[in-house]
């Protein structure tokens, strides 16, 4: 090969690549979507969306980081759950209209790699928006993760073992805390890529309650009281736990509600957005 094509036969660098042109689905909402935030030799590029008010009313906006639910083996990076889907405007336009920037990236689900695949996935995409800060016109200084269900347990590992400060918060709903005791042929084991017992480091590293420590930023767990998915007792134990070192945290029992807020009355389900973005308010004024 000669010399002189390496260059151009190497990964692009996302760093770099022009952005797309924005689309405009909801009044005062931009949209950039397929944005490459990572490109890595033998795997697809990993994308994200970015919804942003189209006109911040001072200074760049603070960022909330998305991360989609599906049992790490499938899930959509725009869809807040089965509750959400009928919302006109949606929920992440709602957001940018509220003041925010939205970033839903994609990541590698448990057939393509196993854990910690997707948590470094999220912690490239969280040091992608801080590069690429000035181009996107956001703060990424202030940003917040946000999860529901396999993306509330990844949103809560990247809280808990990204550097200090490098997120003001962590929204999980309904997400895994503990998959020390995954059995075989499960959705956890999937991730895991063998039963709990057979990776015993990899379900602690890969399980939230064993990464909590002093520092850890605040949290809003919400967790449906109902939940035949993930029991409420994960929810109660990453809660009970950050506490006890000290981390402010906020937790909320949805009556009724079963795992993705099934079975819950709207204005429950509505009460759950409501009080993540004001927590997510909260944390980044």
């Amino acid at each position: 090969m000669h010399p002189e094509l390496a260059p151009f036969l190497a990964p692009p660098d996302p760093a770099t690549l022009p952005l797309p042109p924005a689309a405009h689905p909801a009044d005062g909402v931009r949209l950039l979507r397929g944005v490459p935030y990572a490109v890595r030799d033998g795997s697809r590029p990993l994308e994200l969306d970015l919804w942003l008010p189209d006109a911040p009313a001072a200074g760049p906006p603070p960022v909330i980081l998305f991360v989609h639910g599906g049992a790490w083996r499938t899930g959509l990076r725009d869809d807040l759950g089965p509750r959400f889907r009928a919302w006109r405007p949606g929920p992440f336009a709602r957001l940018a209209q509220a003041g925010f920037a939205v970033a839903c990236p994609d990541y590698r689900l448990s057939g393509e790699a196993v854990f910690p695949a997707p948590l470094d996935d999220l912690t490239e995409a969280l040091a992608w928006l801080r590069v690429r800060a000035t181009d996107l016109g956001v703060d990424a200084e202030r940003t917040v993760a946000w999860g529901e269900s396999a993306g509330g347990h990844l949103a809560a590992l990247l809280a808990l073992t990204t550097a200090p400060a490098a997120l003001r918060g962590c929204v999980v709903w309904y997400g895994p805390t503990d998959l020390t005791a995954a059995p075989p042929d499960t959705p956890e084991a999937a991730l895991l890529g063998a039963a709990a017992v057979d990776a015993p480091e990899r379900a602690r590293a890969a399980s939230p309650l064993a990464r909590v420590a002093p520092g850890a930023p605040p949290f809003l767990i919400l967790h449906g009281a109902e939940d035949t998915v993930i029991p409420l007792a994960q929810g109660e134990a990453l809660a009970s736990a950050l506490r006890a070192v000290g981390a402010e945290t906020g937790f909320r029992a949805v009556p009724g509600a079963d795992h993705l807020w099934i079975g819950a009355a709207e204005h429950d389900v509505e009460g759950c957005f409501t009080a993540s973005l004001d927590f997510v308010r909260s944390r980044t004024r």
